[in-house]
């Protein structure tokens, strides 16, 4: 049985990936699962420099998912290569760096001081809404991120993913600036911009007032903008948003997704990512498929 899939220049042994922001770097899973059986970790979102990230609360649960105002809290890139890399080279599983800058200079430099011997690709967030500087600013200028996209190309030699906002007009436009850029990849959706309210207080819960949400709620947002990317990109498409388990990772495949990224459910169970890919598994045994190509894009329309 074949369960490989390949993402630009990285081969992965079975599509189910983590989501950037929460898998952390790793260490805290190791301890429940075996790193080496996923198919690819993305790690935590870098900048440049140590974020300490927005004031809690930045966690608040909402109807079938929660909200978070993180504000990209990380110990920034040299700390990452210097502490966390060699514990993430100790393991046969590709490493995705995402990054997220302020500037365009910032991304491209991130991109060049990552261009080392461990790290596979890097994922370029041009997504995040509960930041003030960079982060989804970006992500809604189709010019802007084609702008990016072929700095950073440039910049590495490894593969380049480029990681959409779902809030935006027509996400189709943004993927082809990203594709048009020289991108290898596209992972989508990172979360939904939204809000939530203390009644008592009468205050926005998070200080950031935005947040982003995730879960189950936005799959099936998520679910139609893959679909639609998939129709207009002829790159691989990463898909993400509320996969909780294996039934919702065939989803995203069956619309052509070639991989998918765990998110919120790494939180509610340690286990989900490699629980997910033995459904997976299992699915194809109980379908006689050999060949997990072969139900990327079976879509029948």
């Amino acid at each position: 049985m074949n369960l490989s899939v390949e993402i630009g220049k990285i081969k992965l042994k079975n599509p189910v990936m983590t989501a950037s922001g929460t898998f952390g770097f790793g260490r805290e899973y190791s301890e429940y699962i075996d790193l080496n059986r996923l198919g690819a970790i993305v790690v935590k979102g870098l900048t440049v420099n140590p974020r300490g990230g927005n004031p809690p609360p930045r966690l608040f649960e909402t109807a079938s998912g929660i909200l978070n105002s993180i504000g990209l809290q990380n110990p920034g890139v040299d700390a990452f290569i210097e502490r966390e890399l060699p514990f993430l080279k100790g393991f046969d599983v590709p490493v995705i760096v995402n990054i997220a800058g302020e500037t365009i200079e910032e991304f491209v430099y991130m991109a060049e001081k990552l261009d080392v011997e461990g790290i596979e690709g890097v994922e370029i967030n041009v997504s995040c809404p509960n930041v003030k500087k960079g982060g989804m600013a970006f992500g809604v200028n189709p010019d802007d991120i084609f702008e990016i996209t072929k700095r950073v190309k440039k910049a590495t030699s490894k593969t380049v993913i480029v990681k959409l906002t779902p809030n935006v007009t027509d996400i189709k436009v943004c993927a082809k600036a990203a594709e048009k850029g020289g991108a290898d990849a596209i992972s989508l959706i990172n979360t939904v911009a939204g809000m939530a309210v203390d009644i008592d207080k009468r205050r926005p819960v998070f200080e950031n007032i935005i947040g982003g949400l995730s879960g189950p709620a936005i799959k099936p947002i998520a679910l139609k903008m893959v679909y639609e990317v998939v129709t207009v990109v002829s790159i691989p498409v990463i898909g993400m948003g509320g996969i909780m388990n294996y039934r919702d990772a065939l989803e995203f495949l069956i619309v052509g997704a070639k991989a998918i990224a765990v998110g919120t459910c790494n939180f509610v169970n340690p286990y989900c990512t490699v629980e997910i890919i033995d459904g997976i598994k299992k699915y194809m045994e109980e379908n006689e498929i050999e060949d997990i190509n072969e139900i990327i894009g079976s879509i029948k329309i």
